[in-house]
Formats: C-alpha cells, sequence, structure tokens
C-alpha cells in the first residue's frame, strides 16, 4: 500500500515538473515570437523611412526643376553705354 501511495505521489510530482517546464517553454517561446514581432515592426519602420527619403528628394528635385523653369537666367548683360551696336534702341545714351 505504502509503494502505490509512492508511486501516485511521484506521478504527481512528475506532472507537476512537467507542467511547470511545458509553461516555461510557451513563456519562452511567446517572448521570441514578441521578439520576432518587433524585429518586423522596426524593419517595416525603416523601409517606410527610406522611402519618405526617397520621396522628399524627388519632391525637392522637382521644386528645383520648376523654380529653374520660372526664373529667367541673367546671363547675357548688355551694356548700355555701348555705342557700337548697329542695333536700334540700343547703345543710345
Amino acid at each position: 500500500m505504502q509503494a502505490v501511495k509512492e508511486k501516485l505521489q511521484d506521478m504527481s510530482a512528475m506532472r507537476k515538473v512537467k507542467a511547470e517546464a511545458k509553461a516555461e517553454e510557451k513563456a519562452e517561446k511567446d517572448m521570441a515570437k514578441a521578439r520576432m514581432n518587433i524585429a518586423h515592426e522596426v524593419r517595416l519602420a525603416r523601409e517606410a523611412e527610406a522611402e519618405m527619403e526617397l520621396h522628399i528628394a524627388k519632391a525637392a528635385d522637382k521644386a528645383d526643376k520648376e523654380i529653374g523653369k520660372h526664373t529667367t537666367p541673367q546671363t547675357h548683360h548688355q551694356n548700355l553705354d555701348d555705342t557700337t551696336t548697329d542695333a536700334p534702341g540700343l547703345g543710345l545714351p
């Protein structure tokens, strides 16, 4: 009878240890899954940031091109005191 009682106690203790080990394993798996999810979100955020920087650069280029269209270049300045030109309205003091 004592042997049966000890066997039942051993089985109960073994179940308890197994349940604790299983719970610990589940907690570790949950932590690993959470770390994976965090890493995934960080990757998505980095990709979005890179895309945003690309779009900002494209917008700046387009803005520069548009500004360039609307500004007149001042490279050909005419000297109003130049009397050597025969063009009407030019070279007259």
